[in-house]
């Protein structure tokens, strides 16, 4: 793509005229940019279009971008680019390097303390990018951007038009307009010292490509306290024991090396050193290498070097020639000059002249660190040939000499997904480490300190079709295995369960946020001692994930599980001075009523955190009249399938959860009808997983019916919430009518005084249907007067038995009687046997 003009400046392409009045308010841009975050979420987003739309070759940003490259170098370029910039690289950087994918977040990294810490922008970073290397200019940009800087990238004037038009389009495939505002680049010479001097001045960390002089022009001119990230040239090489010396094969993988890129990568061979200190062993192989070589080399057709790199060639070549006089060298040359390999018997590193030239030395490994660390400056990679004791020994002292990577031989110039570079993690180099130290009560149920300033910037839904049940269990059997490392199922309460596959750092993002969300409900891991009573076992992923989330949390925790020998429990918690519980509020139901003397003479249980259902009011009132329950509160809204979806805060009453943005985008969708609700109306709950490898979640529609709540909530925070109204299966169709569950549970609560719990069971009989309603006998009035307040309250009961369509039963039973799902314990609500 040919750009009418040569800069880019925030999303518009501008002469050089208006690029230097700009460059005049260059510092006073930089504190309006950097006063408005920038959420990595925002980047990855449009880095995964970008990479999409570059891995298609019929894409128009494809074959524009094509055009500003080589045309030898066009595809693999562009291959490498798509790669480098997909989410799940990216994610992968983001974890290795600052620990997480939102580093930008201010959370507590101990539970136990209010201390919070998050990775911040250096503030405004100039890239001064090499002009033989299209990929590395803006894949830097897009480091900078991932750490929330303002950059500045100068590219060459000579140079293409690739890195602009990347990075332009990278801008437009953000709807926030966040990047383009953080990215300015312009193309200049260096010689052009006013504009160098101008960026440099103002740049809060600088990082720099080239030689020795370029970067010692560069610290010049950087201002005191300015961070200058040296990205200078680099040797690499070979070290090749005498086993692997021997193998033909390991001689090819090295001449492959040699071969790739003509040596111009930092990481290519320029030496292959020998564990020897004969200097025979040295020309005997060199001899046999050069034949390995020439096979090799005459299966990759060679580009001729310019006249300048030719010279060099020549030179280097001639005086090896000339020291072979001395007994020092020997040279192999191909006839047609195509490749060289110069054996030398003094063990100092030597550069070589590229362009399949490698030098053969000997350096026995006990002199490894020693000869080699004067050289630790400039040190990159060591291909290591030899067993695996070989190579973990050798990795050692060639550390110790200054080596940042060791690779097996014949992939040098490869690498993998999250490896530092030149021994140091840029996104850490583009970044500072900033904290808060809060004291106060106020703080304890603070997980985040962002969620008091204001909401998250989110992405929009994605434009597909909805998802269901059945087709993420269908999308299950086209899973990649590299995407498959956990497996969990559904408890089967709504019915048949569920598989739900995630990756280890799915899971760990969920449980991350998860723990903030318990954080926000008042759990406090430097106080509270917890008993996880949740179900476990059959692969049901609510006893584990609280393990992990407790754990992620510092917390004291006793991992019991839910038991049937309610005693023994109670013997365990009472012994280990557990004030908390975590379960089913079903179980934990169970639990207070068969150890209730014992419980109440304890005296000490403070808070219930329960999931998966939820406490009726009646419930809750006798848990904290009867049991000296304080904090009755959900652990957690979420799903197996989904992961955790909502927390409840403090302020948070009955159903209401703030919603969990760091995971999950939510839409709420009209009941009948594929749009939205106006706002604060209430429809079904469809989410979108932000950040999920693999199993990717879009437009999920869970089953609940839910609504939104406007305005801040009383606990200062800005995140979202909604209220929980239920499930699609509360509704049942009995007797041609719609029955709703919830409105039985709510009749018999509010008119009767009921708190146990209830379970509808529907059957087919030969004259009509048969609606039982099932009540614990510890806490149920006369089966009679209950039904009379049915029928008497619910219109569509009293109309099916009157139409002769349905006849209603009311059974009061023991606690031990209601069917539970075998899996998670869960209350079944409604039984349909028709």
């Amino acid at each position: 793509m040919t750009t009418p003009h040569p800069h880019l400046w925030q999303g518009e392409f501008i002469d050089d005229a208006e690029a230097g009045r700009r460059l005049a308010g260059l510092a006073e841009l930089t504190g309006r940019v950097l006063a408005r975050p920038l959420p990595a979420d925002v980047v990855l987003d449009a880095c995964a279009a970008v990479a999409r739309e570059l891995a298609d070759p019929a894409c128009a940003l494809y074959g524009a971008l094509v055009g500003q490259l080589p045309p030898d170098e066009a595809a693999a370029t562009l291959a490498e680019v798509s790669a480098a910039l997909t989410r799940q690289a990216l994610e992968r950087k983001l974890r290795r390097e600052l620990g997480g994918p939102r580093p930008e977040r201010l959370t507590r990294p101990d539970g136990r303390e209010t201390v919070y810490e998050c990775w911040a922008p250096v503030g405004l970073l100039v890239h001064i990018a090499p002009g033989n290397a299209a990929a590395v200019a803006p894949l830097s940009v897009v480091e900078g951007l991932l750490a929330g800087n303002l950059n500045v990238l100068k590219t060459s004037s000579s140079g293409t038009g690739f890195a602009p038009a990347l990075l332009a389009a990278l801008g437009a495939a953000d709807p926030t307009g966040l990047i383009a505002e953080r990215t300015v680049v312009l193309c200049f010479a260096s010689s052009r010292s006013e504009w160098l001097r101008t960026v440099c001045e103002q740049a809060d960390a600088i990082a720099v490509w080239g030689g020795e002089d370029a970067v010692r022009t560069v610290g010049e001119l950087a201002p005191p306290g300015c961070r200058v990230v040296e990205w200078g040239h680099r040797i690499s090489f070979a070290y090749l024991t005498r086993q692997a010396a021997a193998d033909d094969g390991t001689l090819d993988a090295v001449a492959e090396d040699v071969c790739r890129l003509e040596q111009q990568a930092c990481s290519s061979p320029q030496v292959i050193y020998l564990d020897t200190a004969d200097a025979e062993d040295v020309f005997a192989f060199a001899g046999r290498f050069a034949e390995r070589l020439a096979q090799v080399s005459d299966a990759r057709p060679a580009p001729s070097p310019s006249p300048a790199e030719q010279a060099e060639i020549t030179t280097v070549q001639q005086l090896a020639r000339l020291e072979a006089h001395l007994g020092l060298t020997r040279v192999f040359a191909a006839v047609d000059g195509s490749w060289r390999v110069l054996a030398d018997t003094r063990p100092g590193l030597d550069a070589s002249p590229l362009h399949r030239s490698v030098w053969v030395k000997p350096l026995p490994r006990h002199a490894v660190t020693a000869t080699l660390r004067p050289m630790r400056r400039y040190l990159q990679t060591a291909a290591v040939g030899g067993a695996p004791a070989d190579v973990a020994g050798l990795s050692r002292s060639l550390f110790a000499a200054g080596v940042t990577r060791v690779t097996p031989v014949g992939s040098m110039v490869e690498g993998y997904e999250g490896e530092p570079h030149d021994g140091v993690y840029a996104l850490q180099r583009y970044s500072r480490r900033v904290g808060v130290r809060a004291t106060g009560a106020g703080f304890r149920a603070v997980a985040c300190l962002d969620d008091l300033v204001a909401p998250a910037v989110l992405s929009p839904a994605p434009k597909a079709p909805l998802l269901d049940k059945e087709g993420v269990q269908r999308a299950l059997a086209t899973l990649e295995p590299r995407y498959a490392h956990l497996y969990f199922r559904s408890g089967g309460s709504t019915g048949a369960p569920a598989l739900s596959v995630f990756t280890c750092d799915d899971y760990d993002d969920q449980m991350r946020a998860a723990a903030d969300g318990l954080l926000a409900a008042g759990f406090d891991p430097a106080r509270d001692r917890a008993a996880n009573l949740f179900y476990c076992g059959g692969m049901y992923g609510s006893f584990i994930s609280f393990f992990s989330i407790l754990e992620r949390l510092n917390a004291t925790q006793i991992p019991m599980a839910a038991g049937d020998d309610h005693a023994a429990v109670a013997e365990a918690l009472i012994a280990h001075r557990v004030d908390t519980l975590f379960g089913m509020p079903s179980y934990l139901w169970q639990l207070v009523h068969a150890q209730a003397d014992r419980l109440r003479g304890y005296g000490g249980i403070r808070k219930m955190f329960y999931g998966g259902e939820h406490f009726t009011a009646e419930q809750r009132r006798m848990l904290t009249a009867e049991f000296g329950i304080e904090v009755i509160r959900s652990a957690a809204y979420g799903s197996t399938d989904l992961g955790p979806l909502g927390y409840q805060c403090t302020a948070c009453e009955g159903s209401v959860h703030h919603v969990l943005t760091t995971l999950h985008t939510l839409e709420i969708l009209d009941p009948d009808v594929d749009r939205p609700v106006a706002p604060g109306e209430p429809g079904r709950l469809v989410f979108t997983s932000r950040s999920r490898a693999g199993q990717r979640m879009e437009r999920y529609e869970i089953g609940d019916l839910g609504r939104a709540l406007d305005g801040v909530c009383p606990c200062g925070s800005h995140v979202p919430r909604l209220e929980l109204l239920g499930r699609h299966g509360d509704v049942v169709r009995v007797g041609t009518y719609f029955v709703n569950y919830r409105r039985i549970l709510r009749v018999v609560q509010e008119r009767l005084g009921y708190h146990g719990e209830v379970q509808l069971l529907v059957e087919a009989d030969p004259q009509r249907e048969v609606l039982t309603v099932r009540l614990d006998e510890q806490y149920a009035d006369d089966p009679h007067t209950v039904r009379d307040v049915l029928i008497g309250e619910i219109p569509e009961l009293s109309s099916a038995e009157a139409e002769g369509l349905l006849a209603l039963a009311v059974e009061t039973t023991r606690r031990e009687s209601f069917e539970r799902t075998g899996t998670s314990g869960k209350l079944r609500t409604v039984i349909d046997r028709r």
